[in-house]
């Protein structure tokens, strides 16, 4: 990684300023998943047994730049000490005089969360100041939220300016290293599946896919896309109609370097989100007054064919609208065809890491992303500003 770990840190009476990801989904004060917060776990035990003295910061949902309780990390702090069995204390903010003062009577091992980064407009904005009240709380730096390291932001990059040591974390490790694998030490065939609604999220990751894939595997609503760039119609299908240019381009590019693009044959559709009257069709046969919804049987059939013969696999996005049951069997079919290869497999963070929990083949996936636009990102070439800044060994 040529950055500095956290295991090369000397933790002990040290203050450690630790950049987590609990962004958690929280309904009436109860958190409803709590992956994020076990991902961060490794990490955490490493500081308090080391007797560094933890202070935990992280954002929460999207508070426009002040306080709203309903985005408090308070649910989190409770969640934690359960989960370590000891204590973890509460901030009321995260910055501030009265913050300060319960930092300096941390003693070796104790740990304390602060309230929302994102309370203060200035974490976004990376405003150098605030960067340095949050630097002068610490001794020494980690940053363990792979999810935010694609953000620069004053808790993320700003704080590095300020302190004498920025380390990367276990799950920060974890995810480069994995994804880094991908990108540069993967076996052949190597199977890239692509889905979601926008192809014009996915342009980067699918132009750096075709340099390094043997196959990219299309669904979700961008297949749409891709089929008005080959001439068919889509009925009343999501496409991106100033994207349909881009994707005949990517087509031809795949065509050039001989790595096929497959696009679904057969698929389900109906005539809206919410309809229970769904069939399936040949995609060159779409109803006008219907919109595809899923990947149908034979497109699960021959992608399932192709992945399970993969050495390397990296998935991001869903196939079809796997939130509806009647939408989700494409989804899950690609899901258990990934876990029944014996390849080295990476699902990317956001829903294709919640379609694979909802199929129950998560532990035979070989690393599960906990960052959505972060891994994005980092598939698709680009550097990470939360891990440029960390120190060089």
């Amino acid at each position: 990684m040529g950055k500095l770990s956290i295991s090369d840190l000397d933790l002990r009476g040290k203050r450690v300023f630790t950049r987590v990801d609990f962004n958690v989904p929280i309904e009436g004060g109860r958190i409803t998943d709590d992956t994020r917060i076990e991902a961060s776990l490794p990490s955490i035990r490493y500081v308090l047994e080391k007797g560094g003295r933890l202070i935990l910061a992280s954002h929460l949902g999207r508070p426009k730049g002040k306080p709203e309780p309903k985005y408090s990390l308070k649910p989190v702090a409770a969640r934690l000490t359960e989960l370590l069995g000891k204590q973890v204390a509460f901030a009321p903010d995260c910055v501030g005089p009265e913050v300060e003062k319960m930092v300096s009577s941390l003693r070796d091992g104790d740990a304390l969360l602060l309230e929302n980064l994102r309370f203060h407009a200035e974490e976004e904005k990376n405003e150098p100041a605030f960067a340095r009240q949050l630097a002068a709380l610490c001794d020494v730096y980690v940053n363990d939220a792979f999810g935010t390291a694609h953000r620069a932001h004053a808790s993320t990059v700003g704080i590095t300016k300020f302190v004498k040591q920025a380390a990367a974390g276990f799950l920060m490790q974890k995810e480069l290293e994995a994804l880094s694998h991908a990108l540069t030490k993967a076996e052949k065939p190597y199977v890239a599946i692509v889905g979601g609604a926008k192809i014009s999220d996915k342009i980067e990751l699918i132009e750096n896919l075709l340099n390094i894939a043997t196959t990219i595997l299309i669904g979700g609503a961008m297949a749409y896309t891709f089929f008005r760039a080959n001439g068919l119609e889509t009925g009343k299908s999501l496409v991106e109609v100033e994207k349909i240019d881009l994707a005949k381009e990517l087509l031809a590019k795949a065509s050039q370097k001989k790595v096929p693009i497959e696009l679904p044959v057969d698929h389900v559709v109906a005539p809206g989100l919410d309809s229970t009257d769904s069939q399936v069709t040949p995609v060159d046969r779409t109803p006008a007054d219907r919109m595809g919804l899923d990947i149908g049987p034979e497109t699960v059939r021959r992608y399932s064919e192709i992945v399970r013969r993969a050495k390397t696999i990296v998935w991001n996005g869903p196939m079809g609208v796997f939130e509806k049951p009647q939408f989700a069997e494409g989804t899950f079919a690609i899901a258990r065809a990934v876990a029944e290869s014996n390849a080295f497999s990476i699902v990317g963070g956001g829903d294709s890491a919640a379609a694979v929990a909802q199929s129950g083949v998560e532990s035979k996936i070989t690393h599960i992303s906990t960052g959505g636009g972060a891994t994005l990102e980092f598939l698709s070439g680009r550097k990470l500003p939360g891990v440029e800044v960390l120190t060089e060994k």
